[in-house]
């Protein structure tokens, strides 16, 4: 469990940092998920979240809850290294996004109707792969060495 966690919480360092460049360096300013969420999240209950709530939910999310679920998919994933069965996880976890969470906020499959188009989910892609890939790597080498 606490490989998971401190695996996860590596890997969802990096897309944090992505979203502050992004932020910073005004790439794809078209493409704001949170909005699209509060936009959501009002429709559905009439009120949205503060900014910084949403943040953390997003933050815990990837934190907490996919790395318990990648540690228990850990042993099934195909591959033999840590940076490959993190790169299938995202993967799915793209795919499953873009399917699902997408169109549910109003972007339609894979941010297609998002006012960036596919640039908006070739990022969001970028931004899963970082993060399992790391949170893989992270998880192999902290499983090689609590083994004698």
């Amino acid at each position: 469990m606490w490989t998971s966690l401190v695996a996860s919480l590596c890997g969802s360092l990096i897309p944090s940092a992505l979203m502050f460049l992004k932020a910073r360096l005004g790439i794809l300013p078209a493409f704001q998920p949170y909005d699209s969420v509060q936009t959501t999240l009002v429709a559905a209950f009439g009120t949205g979240l503060p900014p910084s709530v949403l943040w953390i939910l997003s933050f815990l999310n990837g934190a907490v809850v996919l790395g318990f679920l990648f540690g228990q998919a850990y042993r099934w994933l195909p591959g033999t290294c840590g940076a490959t069965k993190g790169l299938v996880f995202g993967l799915t976890g793209w795919i499953a996004m873009g399917l699902l969470f997408f169109p549910m906020i109003g972007m339609g499959f894979f941010a297609a109707q998002s006012p960036a188009g596919a640039a908006a989910s070739l990022l969001s892609l970028a931004m899963i792969v970082t993060y399992s890939v790391t949170m893989g790597m992270v998880y192999a080498a902290l499983e090689r060495a609590g083994k004698p």
